[in-house]
């Protein structure tokens, strides 16, 4: 089933700060299940995003490597919090924070990934989108594996990995941990 890639519009969607993007997925990344506002906000009808690819939404700017650590992470059965611009049917973008929930079976099996996505903050954008800039063009010009490469020196240089620089730069706080806890439960 093949559909056709819009072309980006340089759009921006200003996302609702309060309202959440929550998505659930096989392990292969499949999507089973959308909540609302995602179809509101992708412009995808349900029957669309369901059994398709979450890739559906990937914009042309994401490098590789960042989906690459991502299901590094999830396959080694760890949360990760990431930074993904992401493309609507239209060709518009919007930026989102993604927490993932990983979920499993009674044999302790993953039978699922749920994540929960919301507004990411303007700082988090101006500081990570130059990063993710880099790293596209060093994709370009000398695939995936120089740019997972730059990304691991850039963040040995800062003391951390990917996972805690997320977090340290756009982790909620306050109240919105509360919150994003109590909604997470709501998805068990």
């Amino acid at each position: 089933m093949s559909v056709l890639r819009p072309l980006p519009t340089g759009k921006e969607i200003k996302l609702d700060s309060k309202r959440f993007i929550v998505s659930k997925t096989d392990t292969t990344g499949k999507i089973l299940y959308g909540n609302n506002y995602f179809t509101e906000i992708s412009g995808y009808r349900e029957e669309e995003l369901i059994g398709r690819s979450h890739s559906i939404v990937r914009h042309p700017d994401m490098p590789k490597a960042i989906f690459y650590l991502m299901w590094a992470y999830l396959k080694q059965g760890k949360n990760i919090v990431a930074v993904i611009k992401n493309m609507t049917k239209n060709g518009d973008h919007y930026w989102i924070t993604t927490d993932f929930d990983i979920k499993y079976d009674r044999s302790g099996k993953v039978r699922h990934y749920i994540a929960f996505r919301q507004a990411a903050p303007r700082h988090v954008i101006k500081e990570i989108e130059p990063l993710y800039k880099r790293l596209r063009k060093i994709e370009d010009e000398y695939g995936m594996r120089a740019s997972i490469e730059y990304l691991n020196d850039y963040l040995d240089i800062k003391g951390m990995n990917y996972d805690c620089f997320i977090e340290e730069i756009a982790k909620p706080r306050g109240l919105s941990v509360l919150f994003f806890s109590k909604m997470k439960q709501l998805f068990w």
